[in-house]
């Protein structure tokens, strides 16, 4: 149950060597929606790959009566979810002999909920994995089999970090599946009083505060990238930056300079566009104007410069990792 390419590595192990261990019966996946500029419905990648390989495919809507019923007529001993994008009510649980076990892309109880790939990168976690969690109603707080670590590198983004996180599903069930079909599988109870939970994203977290700390900002532009992506306005276009790292960690007043005001360019160049922030300065590595491509900053200022002492606008970043599940 996926409607995400992340969950590709893992379907792939599944259809090759794990077919010693678990046989795809069937691949339940979010209904086809409208891509592109002619809006076309377009199957997902999980789609697309079971239909390349002669599986049943199902899409419900909803998770009617009716498809608990289909699901059921499968007999499943097993059913792993990983990015569906629905949630499974209990009767749907109490199908599977072994359960429903949950591929959550974070180490557990971190970053519980609906983006915790974005939400490791901007909580400036130097580590993140997948954990194998056996399904509950409560949000992904499920007791936990095995849990496969990788590392988050200074300028990961967020689709560098989704690939290593695929990737790791691998190792990850290869070790650890066959312990998942067991009657007493040796799970083992998440911390509930160090869960953190982030939320879903909207285009409107893309905005930029540069009153905050330059590594704040930093890893919100890289944690956000692709989607929704950053990005600040300039000139009266949305320009959107695709990569940032921390210039200057500290203040950048002396005694007898006062600090620049935060959003005001102190360089650009070839390395970048130096802005300062509320905590040193941040520099901006990709960028791009609206209909563009993402260029590295050097090529991006050459067709399109920014003064030095240019002063650019902030916004209010909402939060998207918390220590108390978000309402709504």
């Amino acid at each position: 149950m996926g409607s995400d390419s992340i969950a590709l590595p893992a379907l792939d192990w599944l259809w090759t060597d794990g077919r010693n261990i678990a046989q795809l019966v069937a691949v339940y996946t979010q209904p086809d929606r409208p891509h592109g500029r002619g809006q076309k419905l377009t199957p997902n990648a999980v789609k697309a790959w079971a239909l390349e390989r002669g599986l049943p495919v199902h899409q419900p809507a909803k998770l009617t009566p009716e498809a608990r019923a289909t699901f059921s007529e499968l007999a499943p001993e097993v059913a792993l979810v990983m990015a569906y994008g629905h949630i499974l009510r209990q009767d749907w649980i109490d199908t599977p002999a072994f359960s429903v076990w949950n591929l959550h892309a974070s180490l557990l109880p971190k970053h519980r909920g609906a983006s915790p790939i974005q939400g490791a990168i901007a909580n400036g976690e130097t580590e993140s994995g997948v954990c194998l969690m056996r399904l509950v109603r409560a949000l992904d707080a499920g007791p936990v089999l095995d849990c496969e670590r990788v590392p988050v590198g200074e300028h990961d983004t967020g689709a560098d970090l989704e690939a290593k996180l695929a990737a790791c599903c691998v190792p990850l069930l290869a070790r650890s599946l066959a312990g998942a079909l067991v009657p007493e599988p040796a799970v083992v109870e998440q911390d509930h009083a160090r869960a953190t939970f982030t939320r879903r994203l909207r285009k409107e977290d893309g905005r930029l505060d540069f009153h905050a700390p330059a590594a704040q900002i930093a890893r919100r532009i890289n944690a956000l990238f692709p989607w929704p992506g950053a990005g600040f306005e300039l000139g009266g276009e949305t320009i959107r930056v695709g990569l940032a790292e921390v210039a200057q960690p500290d203040g950048l007043a002396s005694s007898t300079t006062p600090a620049p005001a935060p959003g005001t360019v102190l360089a650009s160049d070839g390395t970048g566009l130096l802005v300062a922030t509320g905590a040193g300065a941040v520099r901006l590595l990709r960028l791009q104007r609206p209909g563009g491509k993402m260029l590295a900053a050097g090529d991006f200022l050459r067709g399109h410069p920014v003064a030095v002492g240019t002063l650019i606008a902030s916004a209010t970043m909402p939060e998207i990792v918390a220590s108390q599940p978000f309402k709504g």
